[in-house]
């Protein structure tokens, strides 16, 4: 067994460097323009990208080799922590308002997003929670609508921000968490119901919600306005065609596409590599889910299978919404790709999320092949 604990799942370090690398590549290609043009210096954003991967490297070196069994001890006062910080961030004055959202905490231009590594500590509290809950799974009330409360108060306080991209984020990878710990097909049907309705009513109460959901429809019904950003993206995809206009010509981040570095990478990394280099991206994310999935069903111990099973489905989750959102097949929300949009709080977050797999994926390496 001490042999097998060295192993490491090198599949999904060379998937998770290899993201990695596109994003940094893709921030600096994307961001040059407008780096050089607010700030006079067309690295900017690139070299803060590099300081946050830095960071989330260390991070995952650490917690790969950090038995993942001691999240559990910890695992309340994660979740305390996570919520404590969701609510200081709505404070007026110590809260920062960015992009229409008071979502972030910081000094100046540094800051971190307590709703990213809220959803994190969620997870580990979840996947706590419910490995000694599978035995009540089946019933709604004892097993099923305990930690369904739970997402519900970290989405609250999130939409409180407001930030709808983060909580659908939580929900869906809080329904994969339930499916997985062995919730009724039925009880989940439902939820799904009410989410659905629960999202028309967020929708109908803020009207640049229905602004988005018009545009989503038909943008060009308002291409100046709501459907300005969509708009662009599809152009930037189309102009890609099969191979793109090359690493660096994107004619979007001229100041076009608004921040194309951040929610709408995706659409610039089309437009320069083409559907060969989006197909590609995706191909490694398809990978990376895989590994992780995998780890899951080969893990020892409820915890652990719940845990890989909750990191993956985020990770999944959100790239099926950002990719979603750049191709104009769901409406705009926003929502970064892991590993390749700029932000250093989803960055350092995803690379984190990647460590505690790959620890419980040494501690299964005797089991699989």
């Amino acid at each position: 067994m001490q042999r097998t604990w060295t192993k490491l799942d090198w599949v999904m370090v060379a998937v998770t460097l290899a993201l990695l690398g596109i994003g940094l590549v893709m921030v600096h290609s994307a961001s040059s323009v407008i780096s050089a043009q607010k700030f006079h210096d067309a690295y900017f954003y690139a070299k803060r990208q590099l300081l946050w991967a830095g960071l989330g490297l260390c991070f995952m070196f650490l917690l790969s080799n950090h038995d993942y069994h001691q999240l559990r001890r910890f695992a309340p006062h994660i979740a305390i922590a996570s919520f404590v910080f969701l609510a200081v961030v709505l404070i007026p004055g110590i809260g920062q308002i960015r992009g229409g959202s008071r979502a972030w905490l910081g000094i100046g231009t540094f800051g971190i997003q307590p709703s990213e590594f809220a959803k994190l500590g969620l997870i580990i509290f979840l996947a706590h929670h419910l490995a000694d809950a599978r035995d009540r799974m089946q019933s709604l009330w004892r097993g099923f609508l305990p930690p369904l409360l739970l997402a519900f108060t970290a989405v609250g306080l999130i939409m409180l921000e407001p930030d709808l991209g983060q909580s659908v984020v939580i929900m869906g990878t809080t329904v994969i968490l339930l499916f997985a710990a062995g919730a009724r097909v039925a009880h989940l049907a439902g939820l799904v119901g009410v989410g659905l309705i629960g999202f028309a009513g967020l929708v109908a109460a803020a009207p640049y919600r229905v602004n988005r959901i018009l545009a989503f429809l038909d943008p060009w019904q308002d291409p100046l306005g709501n459907g300005y950003q969509v708009i662009q993206s599809l152009y930037a995809l189309g102009s890609g065609g099969l191979v793109g206009l090359g690493l660096g010509n994107s004619h979007q981040k001229f100041l076009y596409l608004p921040e194309p570095q951040t929610d709408f990478v995706f659409a610039i990394l089309g437009e320069e590599l083409g559907f060969i280099g989006c197909a590609a991206v995706l191909a490694l994310f398809a990978v990376l889910v895989w590994r992780g999935f995998r780890t899951a069903m080969f893990a020892p111990d409820d915890f652990g299978a719940l845990l890989a099973a909750g990191i993956t489905g985020m990770i999944a989750v959100q790239v099926l919404i950002n990719v979603g959102v750049v191709t104009g097949s769901i409406p705009a929300t926003g929502i970064t790709l892991p590993f390749i949009s700029f932000g250093g709080s989803s960055l350092t977050l995803m690379l984190t999320g990647v460590g505690i797999l790959l620890n419980i994926s040494r501690q299964t390496a005797y089991r699989v092949a």
